[in-house]
């Protein structure tokens, strides 16, 4: 997972343009829950270069700012 770290950082040096695994590393999520949310539409902003799936850093990055923070229940009974 290292390489992909590197490669991450060297793609945003770089490329604006990451992969899917990429992307998926970038935001600490699974490629297959990253996939998913693209299929549903939940996900970030993504772009299609024929056959391959492109994400924009910048939109990941908004993307994360979009999405409310949560915090855990309060524990009842204590």
């Amino acid at each position: 997972m290292e390489n992909e770290c590197v490669r991450a950082e060297k793609a945003r040096q770089g490329s604006p343009l990451l992969t899917t695994k990429q992307a998926a590393y970038y935001l600490g999520i699974s490629t297959r829950t990253l996939q998913k949310m693209r299929t549903d539409g939940r996900g970030p902003r993504y772009c299609k270069h024929g056959s391959y799936v492109r994400y924009r850093i910048d939109d990941l990055e908004a993307w994360l700012k979009e999405k409310p923070c949560q915090s855990a229940p309060e524990q009842r009974g204590r």
